[in-house]
């Protein structure tokens, strides 16, 4: 996730697959980001505009959201900063790790995770900066635009570290760790930036970071509360469909239960 400024940026346990295939909405998700980002940020903007116009309007920036620009927390997603590290990163873990959790929870509801982590991401960074401006007086960070899927992928770390907390990963590619641990270290840092850095400080939105975690957390647990009142309602009511059916002819069978 960047504040966007107008130029370019063997353990002993089960380890990540190597042979991740590439799932549906990932791939779609890939293919948008990268479309997007070569042929309207790269070739658009820095060859045939004279200003960065698609970035304008469609990056997220909390004083315009403000002002009704109510698409720009869905569609910062999908830009990111012109130098290829930022995009390339966030779409190889959104390879690695979106394929996996893809798999284990089907496309719809991976979907649906994906854009609720980056949107939340969006409205928490909007909500503390609106926040930060008010009690501050700097109202520098309303006017920054923010653009990238890093919101989104925070928030799958998040999950990846719940559901395949065991595997093995490296931290800093040299350092074997489980995966829920290396995720905490992440959310850490990104805390710690915000306390040394501020909101505004540096090209990277850590707070858009450890909003997507938080959106993510927030989500999974009222999915799952849902989820499970839901089965406890249609148990309850399959419970007062059932009747007892007594058979008063002079059978072996007995009682007998019907839905």
């Amino acid at each position: 996730m960047r504040n966007y400024k107008g130029g370019g940026q063997g353990g002993g346990g089960p380890q990540i697959q190597m042979n991740i295939p590439f799932t549906k909405s990932v791939k779609a998700l890939v293919i948008a980001n990268v479309v997007i980002w070569f042929f309207l940020q790269v070739i658009l903007e820095q060859f045939f505009l004279s200003e960065p116009f698609v970035t304008t309007i469609f990056a997220m920036t909390p004083g315009k959201v403000i002002e009704f620009f109510v698409w720009q927390p869905f569609t910062y997603m999908f830009l990111h900063d012109v130098a290829p590290t930022h995009i390339l990163f966030n779409m190889l873990v959104l390879w690695m790790l979106g394929s996996e959790l893809e798999g284990h929870w089907g496309s719809r509801f991976f979907t649906l995770y994906y854009f609720v982590c980056g949107v939340g991401a969006a409205l928490i960074y909007v909500l503390v900066s609106t926040l930060y401006g008010l009690t501050s007086g700097n109202m520098q960070s309303m006017f920054m635009p923010v653009i990238g899927a890093s919101g989104a992928i925070f928030g799958l770390m998040l999950a990846y570290a719940i559901i395949f907390g065991e595997r093995i990963v490296y931290f800093m590619f040299v350092f074997p760790m489980k995966a829920r641990f290396f995720i905490m270290i992440l959310g850490a840092v990104e805390l710690v930036m915000i306390l040394n850095n501020g909101i505004i400080g540096g090209r990277v939105a850590n707070l858009a970071h450890l909003g997507g975690i938080i959106s993510g957390f927030l989500f999974l647990i009222f999915w799952t509360r849902w989820n499970r009142n839901r089965t406890q309602r249609q148990a309850s009511k399959a419970g007062r469909k059932l009747r007892l059916v007594v058979d008063n002819k002079d059978t072996p069978k007995g009682p007998r239960y019907w839905n």
